[in-house]
């Protein structure tokens, strides 16, 4: 391990190694020396993510560093089936992230299947408490005054106030060279959307040899499908309250109005049956080939494939334009992330080390290991010129043109997500263009809605209701759009209203509102 010229050496003893803090100016080098290193089992609960650890330049440098190693685990089939599954005849792997709004997060807490972070931090590594963003960490609080996990991606409203960058995640995207050869026509309303859905099917049937799908969508689960819900909604800046009640966006009128646009273009055969069946392996492989013609979806989940597109043929990358609006043509109102963040991470009582599993966390949320799965290896991927980063020409065009081979050799650019903060991270961004200028679109009406984001008690009766609720919206929504007539349309959302009735939806609603209400008052909202 190369020496280096420091100021303070900080030396804490610990009961399984020493953990030593080099400081120099504002520069920090956090480096866990053991005798050996450990492997820790690290279970992710999306069946996406196929990332692996120990080839990539940066998981190397991160275990050289920390003296862990990582063996990922991931689920086939449905994430909450497999961590239900573990958590009832198994042995729970060291570390778990799972995403914020999962009830499983509740219930590691109160079975008593997770460590507190600080009481881990208080008695392996008081760093920790250097590192973390207060705010965020504070959020998570339990009411026995301990902190069982931390997010990602996590914002405060002040956030939103002192003009860091900020970005929603959803776009109405299409491809650019049919919408241009279209006449870039107006998209905002239910007319000129249908109209241009229509033209661009005629004209372009096929598309480099594909059959082309008019309107795109995510893929659709037991829940229902963003795409055709939450998207939709925000696109059209349906509220998620109304005087001082939590809000039932799913039977506003201008939402209802714009299912049965859709509905209407089902009818006449221009929502192909793949969007009802597709997932998320066979969306990317339609945005690669440029199948879809538009779609409201999230940018971040097609950026590996607007970069091949791109390589290939710039004029034909998908492109954010205005999408859906309401009637009075108000700007969209498009989610950021709030204090919840995106996944928790947390440390079970089964980890095998879990002082060497804080550590790695600790180093994980430092600013060094934001720079580290940011930007890469110093020297080796980037060097600083001018004090600014500047990644090597080759890195940029292997992330730009293979985003696999890319997180396999380098493992960059957030490809180890679990623990990334945007707002330090935000200080190396690149000036590098985006393609398509995704994100930029979306800052003008990007807002902060995290008071809105509730999550039920574990086991509460609202929290079943809710469950069963959203069940059964998965099931109704694809009959809604496809729909033989809009009698039809009309008598299959009352049927699931009153439906919802008889489940108890005005409990949900009630203790909606009282969340939302608490969120308000610890967020400093009014």
């Amino acid at each position: 391990m190369k020496k280096q010229k420091i100021s303070i050496i900080v030396l804490f003893l610990m009961m399984m190694g020493i953990i030593v803090l080099f400081v120099t100016g504002t520069k920090e080098s956090y480096v866990t020396l053991e005798d050996e290193n450990i492997t820790l089992d690290w279970y992710i609960n999306f069946s996406w993510f196929t990332t692996t650890w120990g080839e990539s330049e940066v998981s190397q440098a991160i275990t050289e560093k920390t003296g862990v190693n990582i063996n990922f685990i991931v689920p086939n089939g449905n994430p909450s089936e497999k961590l239900n599954s573990i958590m009832a005849t198994e042995k729970l792997p060291d570390i778990i992230t799972l995403g914020w709004w999962e009830e499983n997060v509740d219930r590691l807490i109160k079975e008593d299947k997770v460590y507190a972070l600080n009481e881990l931090a208080d008695q392996y590594d008081m760093y920790f408490y250097q590192v973390i963003d207060k705010d965020s960490f504070e959020w998570y609080r339990n009411d026995d005054g301990n902190v069982y996990c931390y997010p990602n991606s996590s914002y405060s409203p002040k956030d939103y106030e002192n003009g860091t960058n900020i970005y929603s995640n959803q776009n109405f995207m299409v491809r650019k060279d049919i919408y241009e050869a279209l006449g870039k026509p107006d998209m905002t309303t239910p007319e000129g959307f249908s109209d241009a859905v229509k033209r661009a099917a005629l004209l372009y049937p096929e598309v480099d040899g594909e059959t082309l799908i008019p309107i795109g969508a995510d893929e659709f689960t037991v829940e229902g499908c963003n795409s055709f819900g939450q998207y939709l909604q925000n696109f059209l800046a349906i509220p998620y309250e109304k005087n001082g009640v939590y809000y039932d966006r799913y039977t506003d009128d201008e939402y209802v109005k714009w299912m049965k646009t859709y509905r209407q273009l089902a009818e006449e055969g221009y929502l192909s049956d793949e969007i009802f069946i597709d997932k998320r392996a066979q969306i990317e492989e339609n945005f690669a080939r440029g199948r879809y013609f538009c779609i409201l979806y999230q940018s971040s989940d097609m950026q590996e494939q607007e970069n091949q597109i791109y390589e290939e043929n710039p004029d034909r990358i998908y492109i954010p334009v205005d999408g859906p609006k309401n009637t009075n043509q108000d700007d969209p109102r498009l989610p950021g992330s709030g204090l919840n963040g995106w996944t928790v991470t947390l440390i079970t009582k089964d980890c095998k080390s879990p002082d060497r599993a804080i550590q790695l966390l600790t180093y994980l949320i430092s600013e060094e290991g934001q720079k580290m799965v940011y930007l890469g290896v110093p020297g080796s991927m980037y060097d600083m010129k001018d004090g600014k980063p500047v990644v090597k020409s080759e890195i940029l065009q292997l992330r730009n043109a293979d985003r696999n081979a890319y997180d396999k050799k380098y493992g960059a650019d957030n490809t180890y997500w679990m623990l990334q903060n945007n707002k330090v991270q935000d200080q190396w961004r690149d000036e590098e263009p985006e393609i398509g200028r995704m994100k930029e679109w979306t800052k003008p009406y990007t807002v902060y809605t995290g008071q809105y984001e509730i999550r039920f008690p574990k086991n509460s009766t609202e929290a079943a209701i809710n469950n069963e609720i959203q069940q059964e919206w998965g099931r109704v929504l694809p009959r809604l759009l496809l729909a033989e007539s809009e009698e039809k349309f009309d008598t299959i959302l009352q049927e699931f209203v009153e439906r919802r009735n008889e489940l108890g939806y005005n409990k949900v609603l009630t203790v909606s509102t009282q969340i939302m209400n608490e969120n308000k008052e610890k967020m400093g909202l009014r």
